[in-house]
């Protein structure tokens, strides 16, 4: 028996509102797309600290292997604060994720 990977390509699949990417096709990794780890993030903020943040952007897919990471900005009472965002483990399309929030805001562009 044969597997064809899907002929979509992998940037339409992470952006269709799938946040954890498993999938049929052979050897790819799980992903986790801006928008859904903006999600994620804010979720689990809101879930550690009883209230949700303004806003959180991430710029860029984090791909679910072990200790991959990488940075979102969070705003909050009229500041933002940087974030660090990573994998601490994946477990068939479950990403576990590890969220730590900068203690000081950034400055603010002039």
């Amino acid at each position: 028996m044969r597997t064809r990977p899907v002929p979509l390509p992998a940037a339409v699949v992470i952006a269709s509102l799938a946040a954890l990417l498993g999938g049929c096709s052979v050897g790819p990794t799980v992903s986790v797309s801006p928008e859904s780890l903006a999600q994620q993030v804010s979720d689990q903020l809101e879930e550690q600290v009883g209230v949700a943040p303004d806003d959180v952007e991430c710029p860029e897919t984090l791909e679910g292997e072990t200790g991959a990471s990488t940075r979102c900005e969070l705003m909050a009472g009229g500041a933002t604060y940087g974030v660090t965002v990573t994998v601490t483990s994946v477990e068939g399309t479950t990403v576990r994720l590890d969220i730590q929030v900068d203690d000081e805001p950034t400055e603010a562009d002039a």
